[in-house]
């Protein structure tokens, strides 16, 4: 199990003895100064970052990096002031990432907007292309420009006028069914025991 262990401080521009000089190195031990606190939190929480980034990789490199993160925490039980800087900075790292997350989901929908945007265009552009070159050529099946090909298929569709006058022999049933879990918790909540199903008490967390 890799461990966070404490890396002494070093001078400002020197890495620590042991650091990886490309990457930013962690000092977990206090100086006591209030500059020097701002730059030792900002330095844990860069290194939980990077174990953060870790947590996507194959299942062996996530369960290293969150077994590093656990020993850091664990290492400081008798030490409040410590544990409480150590949980601080992962709380940072943990708001980061989920106001990253809720920018990049608002990113995906103004992209996934723009995107049917302009494939709505191009087909509006392209309707009108066929429409004005097949009246102009009724009979042609392929167009050929300078620089493009507009090439054409036949093929079959059914379409449906009036499902209700279907006879039953033209209709497809499915049937599907799931749990209906407010019941179920109702009735469980009540005292009655249902085979296959059991109340299970979870408690949430929010970083506020």
């Amino acid at each position: 199990m890799a461990v966070l262990t404490p890396i002494p401080a070093a001078p400002v521009g020197v890495p620590a003895p042991g650091a990886i000089a490309s990457g930013p190195t962690c000092s977990l031990q206090r100086s006591g100064s209030l500059w020097q606190l701002g730059i030792e939190a900002q330095e844990l929480t860069t290194a939980i970052g990077q174990l953060a980034e870790q947590l996507e990789a194959d299942d062996d490199t996530r369960a290293l990096a969150l077994a590093e993160l656990e020993a850091a925490l664990l290492a400081e039980e008798g030490n409040k002031h410590a544990l409480a800087a150590k949980a601080d900075a992962t709380c940072w790292v943990i708001e980061h990432l989920r106001s990253q997350a809720a920018y990049r989901q608002q990113q995906a929908k103004r992209l996934t907007e723009l995107s049917r945007s302009d494939a709505g265009r191009a087909d509006a552009l392209e309707e009108s292309l066929v429409l004005v070159l097949t009246r102009l050529q009724p009979t042609a099946t392929r167009f050929s420009f300078p620089n493009h090909e507009l090439s054409s298929r036949k093929s079959q569709a059914v379409e449906i006028d009036d499902e209700d006058a279907l006879d039953p022999q033209w209709l497809s049933f499915t049937t599907t069914s799931k749990p209906d879990k407010a019941a179920i918790k109702e009735a469980l909540k009540a005292g009655r025991e249902i085979p296959g199903v059991q109340m299970i008490s979870r408690r949430s967390w929010r970083i506020c």
